[in-house]
């Protein structure tokens, strides 16, 4: 299995009325995008930050990375390691005080709020791209209008439409719709 350095593109919220948001990771060198949906919380951690806003108290992520330094771990790198019935997993790969190497299973939204903490890379399995990631072969093209993706609107669609309607969001980078649509063709492959 190859690892493909990630970095994040995007941060967007889901749905206007959920409480769900979708971070965007995009391959360091190459088209694909993977988009993983986090809860609230877990966006709002990585979004802070990204932004390097410091809170009155510390959050339960820099409250982990604050209990890490003083146990004299280095958080060296997140591995998004595995895809299983549409849920991303992770790891934490650390280094402790010996030298030694010491993995832990983390949910992806967590990993990735202590990557940026830690400023340590993000990577994802090739096979975890493959199945899961979507391509933008042309971020340049002209902005075409894309069709929502909502319920009514992606189901009973062929397969070609599908397609072509997420390359068109791609290259306007609306990854909600993105991910809604690639979905509906996962279970349409299903």
């Amino acid at each position: 299995m190859q690892k493909i350095e990630m970095n994040i593109a995007a941060l967007a919220n889901s749905e206007p009325q959920s409480n769900n948001f979708i971070v965007i990771l995009k391959e360091n060198e190459g088209d694909r995008r993977l988009p993983v949906v986090i809860g609230g919380f877990e966006a709002q951690a990585i979004a802070i930050a990204i932004e390097k806003i410091r809170p009155s108290r510390p959050l339960s992520h820099d409250l982990f990375k604050n209990v890490l330094d003083q146990l004299g771990v280095e958080l060296e790198e997140v591995v998004i390691s595995d895809l299983r019935n549409n849920i991303f997993y992770a790891t934490l790969v650390c280094r402790k005080w010996d030298g030694s190497l010491l993995n832990i299973d983390s949910r992806t939204s967590d990993a990735i709020a202590l990557a940026v903490r830690f400023s340590c890379p993000i990577f994802a399995y090739d096979f975890i791209l493959d199945e899961a990631g979507v391509v933008v072969e042309n971020e340049s093209a002209n902005e075409g209008d894309i069709p929502r993706a909502e319920e009514g609107n992606i189901k009973g669609r062929s397969e070609e439409e599908l397609r072509g309607m997420l390359e068109k969001a791609l290259e306007k980078e609306d990854y909600e719709t993105a991910a809604k649509i690639r979905d509906e063709l996962k279970r349409l492959e299903g």
